[in-house]
């Protein structure tokens, strides 16, 4: 019988093989000296950075945390513990001054206006999806926008609106990544990405921004998984209660509110079931979901994986290019 059992991973024998895996890659196949990793507060960049510190060593491990003024409130000190506890050198820095320059704030509260004339710059907002697996449900995002003292208002966005926004925020995504390899180069080290499975498979990312890295130690791992390891390496109890999110909009948003629709667990045993034929029913009763609710999901499943395709592909040639051998 189909259950959440499925998910269960030995965390010290996986810990093991991916610390191997990690040095032979960094020291062998990169030929770099160490890592470099944006350090956001979250689980999946505190399981890289705590399995690269166990695989190469503190000394060569460099972790950034990158804040700006849309930042959640915590994330920064969270970061700072997690450095802390691991013994690894973080720098700072803030990326608020390059994202003014590049027009991120101004070219997002157009948008903005786009769907609220009135809003003003400064006010929070955050974009959200309708629940997967909610019946009837229209795959088109809303935005929803705060008033002083709390009041909210939310719509639909219209297509111009809403690319224009996310191209406006893919500059946070892209400006931590021109840092991190900035460090890297500097110290030839190599860039580690933090993507889980869930975000690698259903392309939650941005090209060219956290999309890029070097090496991707955890990109085969369900969520779950990625937390049991946490729980091993024994990641501080301050990451592991935070919600996932998005650390993107400044009103707070989940991963499950702006992309997948679906708590993380229930998500994790969605994709799982898809990738392994199992019937929507036996999901279904593990997940705590219908039968009907799990192939509108596995509906959805299909069509991220389509929509977000080009975010996985090699940059297109007229013609083919020999790479050269050795």
């Amino acid at each position: 019988m189909f259950s959440s059992d499925v998910l269960n991973i030995n965390a010290e024998a996986e810990s093991d093989r991916l610390q191997t895996v990690l040095r032979e890659q960094v020291l062998g196949a990169l030929r770099r000296r160490g890592v470099v990793l944006g350090l956001s507060g979250g689980v999946d960049s505190s399981v890289v950075a705590a399995l690269s510190v166990r695989a190469l060593g503190p000394e060569r491990v460099v972790a950034l945390l990158m804040p700006e003024r849309e930042s959640s409130d915590d994330a920064l000190a969270v970061g700072r513990l997690v450095a802390a506890q691991l013994g690894i050198e973080a720098i700072e820095e803030p990326i608020g001054a390059v994202l003014e320059a590049a027009g991120c704030y101004r070219r997002h509260d157009e948008a903005i206006r786009m769907v609220f004339p009135e809003y003003v710059a400064g006010w929070r907002f955050k974009v959200t999806l309708p629940p997967a697996a909610q019946g009837g449900r229209l795959n088109v995002s809303s935005l929803t926008i705060e008033r002083p003292g709390g009041e909210t208002r939310s719509a639909r966005m219209p297509f111009e609106a809403y690319h224009q926004l996310v191209a406006a925020m893919n500059f946070k995504q892209r400006t931590r990544k021109m840092l991190e390899y900035y460090h890297a180069d500097r110290l030839h080290y190599a860039v580690a990405g933090t993507p889980n499975r869930l975000e690698y498979d259903q392309g939650f990312f941005v090209k060219q921004g956290d999309g890029a890295a070097d090496l991707k130690p955890i990109a085969h791992l369900y969520k779950t998984q990625v937390f049991q390891l946490a729980r091993h390496l024994g990641v501080p109890a301050e990451v592991l209660r935070r919600a996932p999110t998005t650390d993107t909009y400044s009103l707070p948003q989940t991963q499950e509110e702006f992309f997948f629709g679906l708590p993380y667990a229930q998500m994790d045993l969605c994709l799982y079931g898809r990738n392994h034929g199992v019937p929507p029913a036996e999901v279904a009763a593990a997940a705590g979901l219908t039968a009907e609710q799990v192939e509108r999901v596995f509906a959805d499943i299909d069509q991220k994986r389509r929509s977000t395709r080009y975010l996985h592909e090699r940059p297109l040639l007229a013609s083919p290019v020999l790479e050269v051998a050795g």
